[in-house]
């Protein structure tokens, strides 16, 4: 069977899938993910079940407002999306419902399933510490580091109205309480080498320019230069030194690849079998290689390049708890000055 692929924007998804219901052997997968090893996954759960997946490919976001206009007349089945908060804001906006499951309860850490099971995540993406290690002798070991006066001119990290950064903060928030979280943001305001500007990627290549010896960034932008070119960091690699904060504390903190049942999903039981297939140890090694990712189920393969970051402790925290600090971040974030 072939996968029917339609990417769209937003303006274009009216009509991308039927307005009615579909019956059968269906399903309508709404996904924000766009990785070649994605093409075997989809066509592995369509040769083991015998249903068609019928995909749309958008910006999270887009896909978001599109099912809030659809309501129930929509034809999605499942959401796939990245990051803990886009995944909270789905579940706010009413699109996604709750799944009894006792495969995605066994096969799911329970920190990574939503509360009430309106969104699991499959894969994971630590946002951790690059430094300069021809500069710095001592990079922070902990996230509450970055805000020390050692480090004074020496970051690079991403605007605030990145969601990677809002998890973060949000995380801070929930381990370590809101004036603390304040504090922290503050001190990597003054911290600064530079406004916030450009992605993960444009963080790494300050460092290998020299405009600033300490980047934030999630694992998989780095395990990119390292399985492939990615240009301005590749020919950079050697001078590049990681942490993975907090391992003598609350470990590292990680965000989510994941995903849920659309809250009118036309093809229910196709969606739940989807979701516990990518619970499944070959969909979680094909889920996270797409992106060098680490599977949430333990034991599963890694990339050699995530293999070469090494293992870690990653956060236990709960991240259902740790998305309800989100606007509280944000709100942290302008207090702060954080552009």
């Amino acid at each position: 069977m072939t996968t029917r692929l339609i990417t769209a924007s937003a303006l274009a998804l009216a009509a991308a899938l039927p307005a009615t219901a579909q019956d059968g052997g269906e399903l309508n997968l709404y996904s924000s993910r766009h990785y070649d090893t994605d093409e075997r996954l989809y066509s592995d759960f369509e040769d083991e079940t015998g249903i068609t997946i019928n995909r749309i490919e958008a910006d999270a976001d887009e896909l978001i407002a599109r099912m809030e206009a659809e309501a129930e007349n929509s034809p999605a089945d499942v959401f796939l999306t990245v990051d803990t908060s886009r995944l909270e804001r789905a579940k706010n906006a009413g699109i996604l419902q709750s799944v009894d499951s006792d495969v995605l309860e066994e096969r799911i850490p329970s920190q990574y399933q939503d509360s009430d099971n309106q969104w699991f995540g499959f894969s994971l993406r630590g946002r951790i510490i690059f430094y300069d290690k021809n500069d710095l002798d001592n990079p922070p070991q902990t996230y509450m580091d970055l805000a020390s006066d050692d480090y004074e001119g020496l970051i690079c990290i991403r605007s605030s109205t990145n969601t990677y950064n809002q998890t973060l903060l949000a995380s801070i928030i929930e381990n370590e309480g809101e004036e603390a979280a304040r504090e922290w943001a503050q001190g990597v305001v003054d911290n600064m080498a530079r406004d916030p500007q450009g992605g993960d990627t444009d963080q790494l290549r300050a460092v290998a320019s020299g405009e600033c010896d300490i980047a934030v960034g999630n694992t998989y932008y780095f395990a990119r230069a390292l399985a492939s070119d990615v240009d301005g960091v590749t020919e950079n690699l050697d001078m590049f030194g990681w942490v993975f904060p907090n391992q003598e504390t609350t470990g590292a903190h990680v965000n989510l690849s994941g995903g849920g049942i659309a809250a009118n999903a036309p093809n229910r039981e196709n969606a739940i079998a989807f979701l516990e297939y990518l619970a499944s140890d070959s969909a979680q090694q094909y889920f996270a290689a797409g992106n060098n990712e680490y599977p949430v189920v333990e034991g599963v393969e890694t990339t050699e390049a995530v293999d070469e970051l090494g293992e870690f402790t990653a956060d236990d925290v709960d991240l259902s708890a740790v998305a309800k600090h989100i606007p509280t971040a944000q709100q942290i974030f302008n207090e702060v000055g954080w552009e």
